[in-house]
């Protein structure tokens, strides 16, 4: 094809870029994997491998032999490097078909894999190396695109492959990927030369070249070629999934509704280990679930083995109207709860069905996939990213059903064979391998004021730890460039941003929603907005009065009021924790009405405590002091009225803070970020209604 004709894929190949890297194969391989891995109509994230082979230098002879280069366990070809592949003998990887024992014993084969590595800094291999290994092409790719798969997962599947490629892309049917997989690709050419590639029945693509170029060309115009078969048969066979059933609700009502049931949905899901949420409305997902085959298609499930592991054995479709009341929240799970506990037998039962003796222990039987018809879908997963990238896979299986049904029939997994992939013990290995869990993983926190100052360290040091936080100020500058910096140093699933005053109860409520909508709730909220100022009872005005009450006492009730009705729906626990002050306790000069807030606060700190511990909301406080570095408490003349009530310049103010402290050190808002993760961070799960000071040593604030 004229690489302008593509329409269904997007051709990125730059001729002077692959220039700069001609004789390096191995650069050329990971400058196509990049390429196709930016085009999710190719593949999904963490979809999917590539591979090259090339002569190298033993290390111990010297004698130039052959190599492959292919994506290692675990990768993504989008954002692959060449840490990420893992690197082979070929002689080695295909003397092992000498020893192999038989499909019963397959999975043994991949330890072997480790007696034929080139590269010991390479990647540890995954199971689709031999795949890879026993096709004698140059440059390989293996993908997961819709369009394919739709063909692939279709009643009629090899029949059409046949038709639409005239005999020139083969077909192997469904097995599940390994060892014997790579040999009966291998039989496939053999038996069918001169073929530019196989597809895998219910499951992708394999497509080759002699160079990396050729590869990604070819790669494309089988994916077009599907592509174009499958738009010239939709509404051939009637509407798409059977028509609409019901019609979506207007796009602020969904988000509406979405934000005040995401808590509630996610308490049930999180009824084993805590799980983020995330939500689209996505069009493909809209007319999807407001289908008349929707209750036909979802209970099938998914097909491809990467779709099926991120999305479960099926979704659960809510059994709600889009336009249901869901202020009674007490209603909603008394209608929710038996929808869950049905799912909950039915993977049960598919888990006892489909076991075997050496199976690993069932795992987490609430669904990951969750419909709501005339609304959107909602996924939950261990943490945001999971949980999105959940969300993108079952949208590519909407395409492979849209696609399927469009040409033929759709067909999922039969059930023994997804239990097989998702209770592989290969599979298993794989998830005990992965890193510990940080102490804040699945948690979600909201830190009033967090765009700079001790809320800003709070918010990093809770997501340094694994929790989403939601970042939000009064100051939009403020938060576009805090947002921008988290996104840099967390990655774009660790925050969210949102606009907050904590005296205005519509931003508040915007806030709980977007948290909703972004993370599925809120865990964590520290009241952590103020303002400072001095002046003797003589100077202080109403206005400044006011001012202290509303932002530090009346904006801590309102937040924590919010908040703590998100956790209630949630009914999972959670912790608020109010930045107090030093000032609470100690009767200092010039201070009548900021030090007396900040005594409201502490009281009301203690109120909330004794009234949600029901609940297993716990509510603490940390009381700072003199928190000079990167705090707004000292702008507006708050460091002028302190040096002055102690007789001393603003420029002796941090020395002299220090100097009268137990400790005689100054504190920063790493400190008192560090109090706050000791609230949370699970050493203290049964500690409520305490306060925790953090100033150096002050003997008048000491608390008892």
């Amino acid at each position: 094809m004229d690489v302008n004709e593509f329409k269904h894929v997007s051709y990125l190949w730059d001729k002077a870029k692959a220039a700069e890297l001609a004789g390096d194969e191995v650069a050329l391989l990971i400058y196509r994997s990049n390429l196709l891995g930016a085009d999710l109509r190719l593949t999904n994230y963490g979809g999917g491998n590539t591979s090259c082979k090339a002569m190298a230098k033993d290390p111990l002879t010297g004698v130039e032999k052959e190599v492959m280069w292919v994506k290692g366990s675990g990768g993504d070809i989008g954002t692959l490097k060449k840490n990420g592949l893992a690197a082979l003998h070929m002689d080695r990887l295909l003397n092992l078909k000498n020893i192999y024992r038989g499909i019963e014993h397959e999975d043994e084969m991949v330890e072997l894999f480790n007696h034929c590595i080139y590269d010991l800094a390479s990647k540890a291999p995954s199971i689709d190396t031999a795949l890879h290994g026993f096709l004698p092409f140059k440059h390989i790719d293996h993908l997961h695109p819709d369009a394919a798969i739709a063909i692939a997962a279709a009643k009629d599947g090899k029949k059409i492959t046949q038709e639409l490629f005239e005999g020139k892309i083969g077909w192997v049917g469904w097995q599940k990927p390994g060892f014997d997989l790579g040999l009966q690709l291998k039989q496939c050419l053999d038996e069918n030369p001169g073929i530019r590639g196989i597809m895998l029945g219910s499951h992708g693509l394999f497509t080759w070249g002699d160079t990396a170029y050729e590869s990604y060309l070819n790669t494309l115009e089988v994916v077009e070629r599907c592509s174009i078969y499958l738009e010239k048969n939709y509404g051939k066979k009637g509407e798409i999934f059977g028509g609409a059933k019901i019609q979506s609700l207007p796009k602020e009502k969904r988000l509406q509704q979405a934000a005040a049931l995401a808590p509630v949905l996610r308490g049930f899901c999180s009824s084993q280990t805590k799980m983020i949420g995330h939500f689209t409305d996505d069009d493909r997902v809209l007319q999807f679930i407001n289908s008349n085959d929707l209750d036909r298609l979802a209970p099938l499930g998914t097909s491809c083995p990467d779709h099926f592991l991120r999305t479960k054995i099926s979704p659960l479709v809510l059994p709600l109207t889009a336009n249901a009341d869901l202020t009674d929240v007490a209603a909603i799970k008394a209608t929710l709860s038996p929808a869950f506990e049905a799912y909950r037998k039915m993977y049960a039962d598919y888990y006892d069905a489909c076991k075997h003796p050496n199976s690993p222990a069932i795992r987490d039987a609430n669904p990951v996939v969750l419909l709501y018809p005339g609304v959107g879908m909602f996924t939950f997963a261990k943490d945001k990213q999971t949980a999105r990238v959940a969300a993108e896979f079952y949208i590519n299986a909407i395409n492979v059903m849209k696609g399927a049904e469009a040409v033929s029939e759709y067909t999922s997994l039969p059930r023994q064979e997804a239990f097989n992939i998702e209770y592989w013990l290969l599979e298993e290995a794989k998830l005990q391998r992965m890193p510990k869990p940080k102490s804040l993983s699945g948690r979600i926190a909201l830190i009033t004021g967090s765009a700079g100052g001790i809320g800003k360290a709070i918010a990093k040091k809770f997501a340094a730890e694994g929790a989403c936080v939601i970042i939000n100020d009064i100051n939009e500058e403020r938060l576009q460039t805090a947002t921008a910096e988290f996104v840099q140093l967390f990655g774009k699933d660790a925050a969210a941003a949102v606009q907050l005053d904590v005296t205005n109860l519509a931003t508040i409520s915007k806030a709980m929603e977007g948290a909703a909508l972004a993370f599925g709730g809120v865990d964590i909220i520290v009241n952590n907005a103020g303002i400072s100022i001095s002046k003797t009872i003589a100077d202080h005005g109403i206005e400044d009065w006011d001012k202290l009450y509303d932002i530090l006492v009346k904006g801590q009730f309102l937040v924590s009021q919010a908040g703590i009705a998100v956790m209630r729906k949630q009914d999972i626990g959670g912790d608020v924790i109010n930045i107090v002050s030093k000032n609470s306790v100690v009767a200092g000069p010039n201070n009548a009405g900021y030090g007396s807030a900040k005594a409201a606060q502490a009281h009301l700190s203690r109120l909330m405590a004794a009234e949600v511990g029901g609940d297993k909301i716990r509510v603490n406080s940390v009381n700072p002091d003199a928190v000079i570095a990167d705090s707004n408490i000292w702008a507006g003349g708050w460091a002028e009225g302190r040096a002055k009530a102690y007789g001393i310049t603003v420029a002796e103010l941090p020395a002299y803070y220090a100097k009268r402290t137990l400790l005689n050190e100054m504190i920063l808002p790493d400190d008192i970020a560090n109090a706050c993760f000791a609230f949370v961070g699970g050493l203290l799960s049964k500690s409520t209604g305490n306060t925790l000071n953090v100033d150096g040593g002050v003997a008048m604030a000491f608390m008892r």
